[in-house]
């Protein structure tokens, strides 16, 4: 990954955070329908993925502690 700013980590943070939200209400509406099973588990592997990028970003903005 390319070096990033603190503040563009935290800008792409929101973007991913947003993402994930916009997937968590698309995976809400689909747990009524039964016929979309194969389309919320992508949806739901994808909520993973952006949780894991999130994470990782998240991880960045923290400094290291000298040893």
């Amino acid at each position: 990954m390319e070096t990033m700013t603190p503040a563009e980590i935290s800008q792409r943070i929101a973007v991913l955070r947003s993402e994930h939200r916009s997937l968590d209400d698309r995976i809400t509406r689909l747990a009524a329908n039964p016929d979309d099973e194969l389309e919320a588990k992508r949806l739901k592997r994808r909520k993973l993925q952006l949780k894991d990028c999130i994470t990782k970003l998240e991880s960045m903005l923290i400094p290291d502690e000298p040893a």
